[in-house]
């Protein structure tokens, strides 16, 4: 069993966690927050969860999503609403949208991840490397996302877009999904040039040089860059979006909380994963051969991120998200009498290393100046159907772009 998470947010700044069932974890969020684990549905971690027969959480994912709530309570302090949450830190959405159709189908639980997919009703929320990634084995090393996005600005501006190598980029776990292994096939060989560069990291090595190959911002140094999930969604799309390049996007299956608001060929550049390698030599040579257009898809996506995906709107989303799904709890949330009581600094005090350094710079330091932003009007049935419309129309014509591309190609070889 991988742990859930059930939250209570209380009404001051502190999180409970408490223990539920074998089954999930309950987080009551009443401005404190209180959480218990079980495996890898669990978000915080208490001393009894300790004794279960469940595993812990995937690296520090609980640490920092529970960190990053406390975050948001400190951001705005009595404004988040009482309410019980569960969460799920693992990557695959599990409710099933076909199980909870029909006139007499049952309600779908409300559970929270960080993706979902089109085939579920997983609740998307920010993954928690927004506070830090940090993963004890390995010594994974992402800085906060208010600090690497600063320095991934930094870095956009070492080296002209059109000074840098005009070649695809991809530097990853390639073990994590065949997807990424069959990647690994496009890279530059005797045999072809598919106008990639492909890596595969190794963080254990990495950790052991100091992470002199492993800068985010000093990767910026392409003018493509690939984008391919993981096992399930993969927290490098905002890395790789930040950076100026086009981001050839290799067909995703998976969403989170704000890729659906990206455009194919205005931030993004979709590539086929049934025919990746030859999907990729032509976005390039398109690219190169349309150079002024292709500059503006990378710095589209860039400003996107530097603009839409900084702090600020990430506590917002997360702000409205909890306040709406609070209006659908027919009862009253109250804390457990073995609820766990934690804050900031009963996180961030014992905690040692890399964890500590993180949760320090991601803190947030006191109630905001501002309230949070005003959330839009929902799309109207007509206008959603238009925006995927358009989406759709996009990626169908870089298809038949493609195709005349290799007709030409065979023509020539003919």
């Amino acid at each position: 069993m991988k742990l859930t998470l059930w939250c209570q947010i209380y009404r001051k700044s502190f999180l409970f966690i408490l223990e539920l069932t074998k089954l999930a974890r309950p987080i009551h969020i009443y401005d404190k927050v209180f959480a218990k684990y079980y495996g890898d549905l669990v978000l915080a971690r208490t001393r009894t969860c300790k004794q279960g027969t469940y595993e812990k959480s995937f690296q520090t994912r609980d640490v920092f999503t529970l960190w990053g709530i406390l975050q948001l309570l400190r951001r705005y302090p009595g404004k988040v609403p009482d309410l019980d949450l569960m969460f799920d830190c693992v990557d695959w959405p599990v409710i099933k949208a076909s199980d909870y159709q029909g006139p007499h189908a049952p309600k779908p639980p409300p559970l929270f991840r960080y993706c979902g997919d089109d085939q579920t009703l997983d609740i998307v929320f920010p993954d928690w490397s927004y506070w830090g990634w940090y993963e004890t084995q390995v010594e994974t090393n992402i800085k906060p996302w208010e600090k690497l996005l600063a320095e991934l600005n930094e870095g956009n501006k070492r080296v002209r877009w059109m000074d840098r190598e005009p070649y695809a980029y991809w530097k990853g776990n390639p073990h994590v999904a065949e997807k990424r292994m069959e990647l690994l096939k496009c890279n530059v060989s005797e045999k072809h040039d598919w106008n990639a560069r492909v890596y595969p990291q190794d963080w254990v090595k990495e950790s052991q040089e100091g992470y002199k190959q492993s800068s985010l911002a000093s990767q910026c140094i392409h003018r493509y860059k690939i984008y391919i999930e993981g096992s399930a969604w993969s927290v490098s799309e905002k890395y790789i979006l930040a950076c100026d390049s086009v981001t050839l996007m290799v067909t995703p299956n998976y969403y989170d909380f704000f890729t659906r608001s990206l455009m194919p060929v205005q931030h993004y550049w979709p590539i086929n994963i049934e025919d990746k390698c030859r999907s990729i030599e032509f976005a390039v040579d398109w690219c190169n051969g349309h150079k002024k257009k292709a500059q503006e898809i990378g710095r589209k996506a860039s400003s996107f991120i530097q603009n839409d995906l900084k702090m600020d709107f990430v506590y917002d989303y997360m702000f409205h998200l909890l306040s709406e799904y609070s209006k659908l709890l027919r009862y009253k949330p109250t804390v457990p009498p073995n609820a766990v009581e934690l804050c900031s600094e009963m996180m961030a005090c014992p905690a040692e290393g890399l964890v500590k350094k993180f949760m320090l710079d991601s803190m947030v330091m006191g109630p905001s100046d501002v309230n949070p932003c005003s959330m839009p009007p929902a799309f109207e049935p007509f206008a959603l159907k238009q925006f995927l419309d358009r989406k759709l129309y996009s990626i169908k014509q870089v298809e038949k772009w493609e195709q005349k591309y290799r007709d030409v190609v065979q023509d020539q070889r003919s």
